[in-house]
């Protein structure tokens, strides 16, 4: 059942499982495409939501913000350029987009259950 996500460069990120809760997918991996059977890392996501399912996997929150301390780290290093300032700015927003949501959520006392 795995179906390519993404190849990028040298990896290929892989998902592993069939959509659940809320319809998306919760499990992930990457490979090296020079070895294929070389598994990089994985990553599971949050299956169901925490107050149903207890917390099981990571928020789409924190990958963000991996991703944006790995761009500030660059951007305070010699490899700082617009490019990544961009990057940097356009995931700092999405981060700022998916706690809204979260704030909406727990402002209708619906945070955390499988209630639209």
């Amino acid at each position: 059942m795995e179906r390519v996500v993404c190849q990028i460069n040298n990896t290929v990120v892989t998902c592993i499982d069939e959509p659940g809760q809320g319809g998306a997918c919760h499990e992930y991996s990457i490979h090296g495409m020079q070895k294929p059977m070389d598994r990089l890392g994985s990553i599971n996501f949050q299956n169901g939501p925490i107050q149903e399912y207890g917390v099981n996997g990571i928020q789409n929150e924190d990958l963000l913000a991996i991703v944006i301390d790995r761009l500030q780290g660059f951007q305070s290093g010699k490899f700082a350029c617009r490019d990544n300032a961009i990057a940097l700015t356009k995931c700092e927003e999405a981060l700022l987009w998916l706690r809204k949501r979260t704030s909406d959520r727990q402002q209708r006392g619906v945070e955390g259950r499988s209630v639209v």
